[in-house]
């Protein structure tokens, strides 16, 4: 699994825990979790999307092996890899809600960007910067010339003494 944070549990308890998480989250599109929780089940979800996105027999196998349930698996295959086909990456997102009354632990909103009911809208992509001309380094700005005080040179009045 790679680098991935503890969570306090065993390897067998945080494997089941996310797999379990993965599928809610694929199911009902948003679940509320703790913030440490939730960036461990993004990188997760994304995966899975990535390899609905793919469609191949291995693709889904992989998938079915890690999500648990037919339906989360189907509805990775079609629903989802057709909202995010133009998408290259970024199909969740977290957002901060609260500190847990109990324990005080942040908890935080995950759900998939581009969909009904969302939360908060996704940003639209940005724009490339204009293209600029190269800029000459000989040449002095138009800023230096207009605050430059101006050039006092040495007269020969002080040679004649």
């Amino acid at each position: 699994m790679g680098k991935f944070r503890k969570l306090g549990r065993g390897y067998s308890h945080r494997l089941s825990m996310l797999r379990t998480m993965v599928s809610q989250l694929v199911k009902h599109e948003r679940i509320e979790t703790t913030v440490a929780k939730a960036k461990e089940v993004r990188r997760k979800a994304d995966q899975m999307v990535q390899l609905g996105k793919e469609g191949t027999e291995h693709a889904a196998r992989r998938a079915a092996a890690f999500v648990r349930g037919d339906d989360v698996v189907h509805k990775l295959f079609t629903e989802l890899a057709y909202r995010y086909r133009d998408r290259a990456g970024g199909y969740t997102r977290m957002l901060r809600t609260r500190i847990r009354v109990g324990d005080a632990a942040p908890m935080a909103y995950i759900e998939f960007v581009d969909r009904e009911n969302e939360l908060r809208e996704a940003k639209p992509a940005t724009p490339p910067p204009p293209q600029r001309a190269p800029l000459d380094p000989w040449t002095k700005s138009r800023a230096s010339q207009q605050w430059a005080g101006p050039k006092i040179t040495k007269t020969s009045e002080s040679d004649g003494l």
